[in-house]
């Protein structure tokens, strides 16, 4: 577990209908968490970017602006879309000017709309230039996946029945900023599928064609070395894969690049197949699958559909940071 991941995990605490002794699976990481990532990683990663961007110095600001100016600065929207990322926002900043004084007057998962004003910062002119682009750049990517992430679950809103089906993200995320950009799916009311390789096990097409054994039996040999605490999914390419994934004990079964009738037809089957095994059962639908195709999909009878496209090709949200000298 990496520094920036509890925050990012808060939610697991709260899962109405999860609680009692037979509970198989861990609770959805969803909602916005009470605290935005943080910690030393997080910093780490801001360093990093900053180092990348002011190199040895910036040559502009230290020779055009006064020595000790003071100015403020206002950070305005100029799209409508979801927030998320001002912590992040605020502490690049601070890295620059520990004097700044940053206020919000907006919060992450709310929406917002061109003209909002949704922070203002007040500190040293030079500190101000010098790390605008990489707070704008950061935030503004963070804003566009959870404004993507907002879109797609309104619309399997607009079809919840019985059964609401919930929006997922997945491990297609940029190198080193894969928690915030989870934090940001969760600010646009989307759900984190697991965090990397060690949070939970999830048996995918390569993994049962180099096994040597079937998917039952490798699902069993799974179970017995990571015990009941971790959730098991199992990729599925046809209905075969499917029943074995059940038979052989996962939680979920990712129905990987079927089509919304083929999923129709299957999902009753394998509810019927996972009931009769007394265990919690999720089914998954996952690959390729756009806002053209979501309607569809979802009701397919599905509880739960990963999207990668969440965090691997947004757009940013266009937001804009005014400066002005402070007299």
């Amino acid at each position: 577990m990496t520094p920036l991941e509890p925050a990012a995990r808060e939610s697991e605490r709260s899962f109405p209908g999860r609680e009692g002794e037979g509970a198989r699976l861990p609770r959805p990481r969803s909602g916005v968490p009470e605290a935005a990532p943080d910690g030393p990683a997080l910093e780490a990663l801001l360093r990093a970017a900053l180092d990348e961007d002011i190199g040895s110095g910036d040559l502009t600001s230290r020779t055009a602006v006064p020595e000790g100016a003071r100015a403020r600065a206002r950070l305005v929207a100029k799209q409508e879309g979801v927030l998320a990322g001002l912590g992040c926002f605020a502490r690049v900043f601070a890295l620059c000017d520990p004097g700044v004084v940053f206020e919000s007057t907006r919060h992450d998962g709310e929406t917002v709309a061109p003209g909002d004003e949704l922070a203002r910062l007040e500190g040293n002119a030079r500190a101000l230039l010098m790390a605008e682009r990489t707070a704008l750049n950061l935030i503004q990517r963070l804003c566009g996946i959870a404004t993507r992430t907002a879109s797609y679950v309104r619309i399997v809103e607009a079809l919840q029945g019985e059964r609401p089906v919930r929006i997922l993200d997945t491990r297609k995320t940029t190198p080193g900023l894969r928690a915030l950009e989870k934090y940001a799916v969760r600010c646009g009311g989307g759900e984190n599928h697991r965090f990397g390789l060690s949070d939970e096990v999830m048996l995918k097409e390569n993994h049962i064609d180099l096994a040597g054994r079937s998917i039952a039996l490798v699902l069993a040999d799974l179970r017995a070395a990571v015990g009941d605490g971790a959730r098991i999914t199992a990729e599925a390419r046809d209905a075969q894969e499917a029943r074995e994934a059940i038979q052989g004990g996962a939680d979920v079964v990712l129905l990987d690049n079927m089509t919304p009738d083929q999923m129709a037809a299957l999902v009753p089957d394998l509810r019927e197949l996972g009931s009769a095994r007394g265990r919690d059962l999720e089914l998954e639908a996952s690959g390729g699958i756009g806002a053209d195709d979501l309607r569809a999909v979802a009701a397919s009878g599905v509880d739960r559909i990963s999207i990668g496209a969440l965090t691997h090709s947004v757009s940013a949200l266009d937001l804009s940071l005014y400066l002005e000298p402070l007299r």
